[in-house]
C-alpha cells in the first residue's frame, strides 16, 4: 500500500502530461485523481494511457484511480449501468474485476487502492440501500481477491452515509472512504460527518470544493480539490 498525504485535485478528463508537468511543484496539489472505467464514465480520456501513468508518476505524482460502477436502483439518472436487486452481486463482481483489469493495464500493480464512485440517491429507501450494499461488498470482494485495495467514492448525505451506517454490521465494505462534503475545509478530520473510529489509519479523503478554475505554471485547468490522508496506486 501507497498512501498520500495533502491536497489532490479531480478533474473528470486526465490533463495532458505537458499540463500535469506544469503544475508539479508549482501548484498545491501532490496528487491527482483519474477515471480509469466503469460503463458509466462521463468524460473521455484521450492522455489517460500506460505511458501517461508512467510519466506523471515519474514526474512525482501520485494517481488516484476511480471506477465508475453501476448506479442505484432508485436514483434518477440516465446512466447506463444500474443496480438491481437480482443482479447486485454479480454485476459487483464483474465490475469490481474489470476496475482491477483497467488498474492493471494502466500500470497500477497490486497493493494499489481503487475508489468506486457511487453517485448520490435515495438512503431512505431501504430496498435500495440493499441492493447498493450488496453490489459494493461483491465489488470489493473482487478487488481483494487480485490484491487491491477497495476504496469508495460517494455524498455524506446518501451514498457515502449508507456504508458508515451499515459498517458495524455489514462485511466487505470499502477500506477507506473518499467522502463529498462541500465545506471548504481542506481536512480529513475536521468536520468529518460520521464516527471518529471510522476510516482511521490513513484511510481517508475529502472532496471539499468543486469546479475551481485555477492557473499554475501557465496552464488553466477547473478542478475539485481533495484533502488526502488515504492509499493511492502504486506504479
Amino acid at each position: 500500500m501507497s498512501v498520500f498525504t495533502g491536497i489532490a485535485f479531480d478533474t473528470c478528463t486526465a490533463p495532458s502530461l505537458s499540463k500535469m508537468t506544469a503544475w508539479h511543484g508549482k501548484s498545491p496539489y501532490g496528487a491527482a485523481a483519474v477515471y480509469i472505467g466503469g460503463r458509466n464514465r462521463g468524460c473521455a480520456q484521450p492522455q489517460l494511457t500506460s505511458s501517461w501513468v508512467r510519466s506523471v508518476s515519474a514526474g512525482g505524482w501520485k494517481l488516484i484511480p476511480i471506477y465508475v460502477g453501476a448506479q442505484p436502483p432508485c436514483q434518477t439518472s440516465g446512466n447506463p449501468e444500474r443496480i438491481t436487486a437480482a443482479n447486485a452481486a454479480s454485476l459487483g463482481t464483474t465490475d469490481g474485476a474489470d476496475a482491477v483489469a483497467q488498474a492493471r493495464a494502466l500500470g497500477m500493480r497490486a497493493g494499489s487502492a481503487v475508489y468506486l464512485d457511487m453517485e448520490a440517491y435515495d438512503s431512505g429507501n431501504k430496498s435500495c440501500v440493499s441492493a447498493v450494499l450488496t453490489y459494493i461488498q461483491a465489488w470489493d470482494r473482487a478487488a481483494h481477491a487480485r490484491g487491491y485495495w477497495a476504496g469508495f467514492y460517494g455524498f455524506t448525505s446518501s451514498s457515502a452515509a449508507a456504508i458508515a451506517a451499515a459498517h458495524a454490521t455489514t462485511p466487505d465494505l470499502p477500506d477507506a472512504l473518499w467522502y463529498a462534503k462541500y465545506d471548504g475545509t481542506a481536512s480529513t478530520t475536521t468536520g468529518f460527518p460520521f464516527s471518529s473510529s471510522l476510516w482511521t489509519g490513513h484511510r481517508r479523503g475529502h472532496q471539499y470544493l468543486v469546479n475551481q478554475k485555477e492557473t499554475y505554471g501557465g496552464v488553466t485547468l477547473t478542478v475539485d480539490r481533495d484533502a488526502w490522508d488515504a492509499p493511492v496506486a502504486l506504479v
